[in-house]
């Protein structure tokens, strides 16, 4: 594998992903290794799922759908931290772009830039977002999955790919945040990431804020060449139903979400959809909200928080 810190998909064996404490402010990291997990004294964290758009939206111009409907998911992208009771003091990114045969935790300090994607123009290859790592936060994270049953590992090389990199530049700007990516397990079994999520909630009384990216919609042919508006209303109407559920009806129905209405010319594959099971299993029996439900390139989506 390439040393270069800015890798593409051709430059860089990413496993199976389509094929952190160095550099965090006043030494917190090495406070925060050297302390009892359970004395961590911070704000609850929510637990959210974020629409990420498509590619390296919107730091390039892809001509993409109606203006007006970018920038209101820009907006809503933007206005993520403002929805936190707290700042966190760390992320932990679910992407539907990193799939792996166990649970796997980004390990660098300084995770470099991953542009897992192809055909766009050279300033999409050219967009930075440094947030340091946490290496601390990703043992705790291997720990807890462990504890639950969990086979895990570790990645110190892989960067930031593009969902979790779009979406927290524009939630964070400045990159401040320590962040920890996790990958989804192959074979994207509902339950399984439910489970995922069951296991890392206790982080959320850390502070840490855990985020899976994804899209409620993903069926690529209709985002390009239109047609898709029915099946991504009626999906999205049914999702937004399950997630306002008491838990164990969400887990079912969510566990079940390949008999919902077009689930699969929704999601011809769920690795888009399986981010908001780690979430949802995260988040417990918290209060479900809705805090973005529009369209992007006239197709439905949403976004949820739970606490």
């Amino acid at each position: 594998m390439s040393d270069d810190p800015k890798l593409t998909r051709r430059q860089a064996a990413v496993g199976v992903a389509g094929a952190v404490g160095a550099a965090v402010v006043s030494g917190l990291g090495a406070a925060r290794a050297s302390r009892p997990e359970a004395s961590m004294t911070t704000s609850r964290m929510p637990t959210a799922f974020l629409p990420h758009g498509g590619g390296p939206w919107p730091f390039v111009d892809l001509q993409l759908g109606p203006k007006a409907q970018s920038d209101r998911l820009r907006a809503f992208l933007e206005g993520v931290p403002r929805r936190l009771p707290a700042s966190p003091r760390a992320l932990l990114v679910v992407s539907a772009h990193w799939e792996a045969p166990v649970p796997t935790v980004t390990s660098s300090p300084r995770p470099p830039m991953l542009y897992d994607y192809s055909g766009f123009p050279p300033e999409s290859y050219a967009i930075e977002w440094p947030a340091p790592g946490d290496p601390a936060l990703a043992q705790q994270v291997r720990r807890r999955l462990e504890a639950a049953g969990f086979t895990t590992a570790e990645d110190p090389r892989r960067g930031f790919d593009h969902g979790t990199f779009v979406p927290l530049k524009l939630a964070w700007p400045g990159a401040e945040v320590p962040t920890v990516q996790l990958s989804l397990v192959e074979g994207l079994d509902p339950a399984t990431h439910l489970r995922l999520g069951r296991a890392l909630a206790p982080l959320r009384d850390e502070g840490v804020f855990v985020v899976g990216s994804g899209m409620t919609f993903h069926d690529l042919r209709a985002f390009f060449r239109g047609g898709g508006e029915a099946v991504a209303e009626a999906f999205d109407a049914w999702l937004q139903h399950t997630m306002r559920l008491p838990q164990p009806e969400r887990d079912a129905r969510l566990t079940a979400w390949a008999t919902a209405p077009f689930a699969r010319r929704a999601h011809p594959r769920e690795e888009h959809l399986l981010p908001l099971m780690v979430v949802a299993g995260a988040g417990g029996d918290d209060p479900v909200s809705v805090p973005f439900a529009d369209r992007y390139v006239d197709l439905a989506l949403s976004a949820y928080q739970l606490g």
